[in-house]
């Protein structure tokens, strides 16, 4: 293990114009980019969304309905011009949409159409499953959402760090390494150390550099759901509060 073997991805010194500034624009048809931001975005919160609507009493397949025929109208545009940039948060913006979808679709009553013109590739029966192994606890429906919305972001963050280790041809460093992301592993470096073939000091540097990437990662993933770069600190300490109930 050295330098060359070891190296992620430069960060980037500011922050560029985030994915939720483009989504705020994205009723421009012709901002293609803003689509591809709102349909990344889009990809990221499903879950937490589905979790909602199953936590306010939906079953199963009548989530699916709901979740799926909301993301398509979010899509088409339709709950943009309720977008707010005062309001800075990516989360809230889907999660107050979600809430007046909801309402319209009960008040109509209506059926409605599984799958019918499916943009999003969306997971249901995995979504399903993880719902299933949800704790019992008597949450509020919102508190679900943050949750599941904190630990979405946590995931992402772990896989784009290690997909830039597969870059570097390193899949297996990172997998030796993951451990001490969160400071929780209590392996000897001593040991890792001759595992990895490498130096106790390279191994310490390897990690000091693993978690630093870390942060970097994390903190450009927050950036992506606000409107104003000011507000990061306030959703990082949002989003460790929202790990932190139980």
């Amino acid at each position: 293990m050295n330098d060359k073997t070891i190296h992620t991805l430069p960060g980037l010194s500011q922050f560029p114009t985030t994915r939720w500034t483009l989504v705020i624009a994205a009723a421009d048809p012709q901002r293609k980019e803003a689509r591809s931001a709102l349909v990344s975005l889009c990809e990221g919160y499903w879950y937490p969304l589905y979790a909602y609507v199953r936590r306010r009493g939906y079953p199963a397949d009548h989530a699916q309905d709901v979740t799926q025929e909301f993301f398509l109208r979010v899509l088409e545009g339709r709950y943009l011009d309720r977008a707010d940039p005062e309001k800075g948060r990516f989360r809230s913006f889907l999660l107050t949409s979600l809430k007046f979808f909801v309402a319209d679709e009960e008040d109509r009553q209506r059926a409605l159409k599984r799958g019918g013109g499916a943009v999003l590739p969306l997971e249901f029966s995995s979504g399903e499953e993880r719902y299933q192994r949800e704790p019992a606890h008597d949450e509020t429906p919102e508190r679900i959402f943050e949750r599941r919305w904190a630990l979405g972001v946590l995931d992402r963050v772990v896989e784009k760090l290690r997909s830039e280790f597969v870059l570097h041809g390193r899949p297996e460093h990172f997998d030796q390494l993951k451990v001490f992301l969160l400071g929780k592993s209590d392996a000897p470096y001593a040991a890792l150390a001759r595992e990895m073939n490498t130096s106790e000091g390279a191994l310490k540097v390897a990690i000091h550099r693993l978690r630093k990437r870390y942060r970097e990662l994390f903190r450009q993933e927050i950036a992506d759901t606000v409107a104003d770069p000011a507000d990061v600190e306030s959703e990082l300490r949002f989003l460790a509060a929202a790990l932190a109930r139980k």
